[in-house]
């Protein structure tokens, strides 16, 4: 019973502090809070090649624009997407690849044209090359697909960021 009622006791101190440190969840309000707001006013300019369509439909997921909002910026990436091999046999055969999607991206305010966030965003996934050819292109598509997604996460990640700082009036 007293240590039900000192783990009681550790908790409502450990949530005073918590309160008190200024944590703050970031989409507070839901689909109507601020930031997902200014999310949903943001549009998607096309992006090249095949990671470019896996990327804009990612990221158009999380981004999907409310109805009845107004565009406020428009939303500027490109990709960099490569796959390098290493873990060489000794007879020249490569063993493992690496694949890497970079994004680097721009945040333009379409009012005054001013790019209001330039930032990059990028990760990687380690393939096996198999003797059959076909289930290494398919392990490729699948990492580009998962890359995508995760890519996407990070932008959409820092642009709540900028847009909690918007809201907050500490930014541009």
């Amino acid at each position: 019973m007293t240590k039900l009622l000192s783990n009681i006791t550790l908790l409502a101190a450990a949530s005073i502090l918590l309160a008190s440190c200024g944590l703050q969840p970031l989409y507070s309000g839901g689909t109507n809070g601020v930031v997902a707001a200014q999310l949903g006013d943001i549009e998607i300019e096309p992006i090249k090649g095949k990671a470019g369509w896996l990327m804009r439909n990612a990221l158009n997921d999380q981004l999907s624009t409310l109805e009845g909002s107004e565009v406020k910026y428009r939303l500027i990436i490109e990709l960099d997407d490569k796959i390098a091999g290493f873990g060489v046999r000794s007879n020249d055969r490569i063993t493992r690849e690496r694949r890497t999607l970079r994004a680097r991206y721009q945040l333009v305010r379409l009012s005054d044209s001013n790019v209001v966030l330039d930032a990059t965003a990028g990760s990687d996934a380690g393939i096996d090359v198999v003797s059959s050819e076909y289930a290494t292109v398919a392990a490729e598509e699948t990492a580009l697909e998962n890359l995508s997604t995760r890519v996407a996460d990070q932008i959409v990640k820092r642009l709540s960021l900028f847009a909690r700082e918007q809201a907050s009036g500490s930014g541009n």
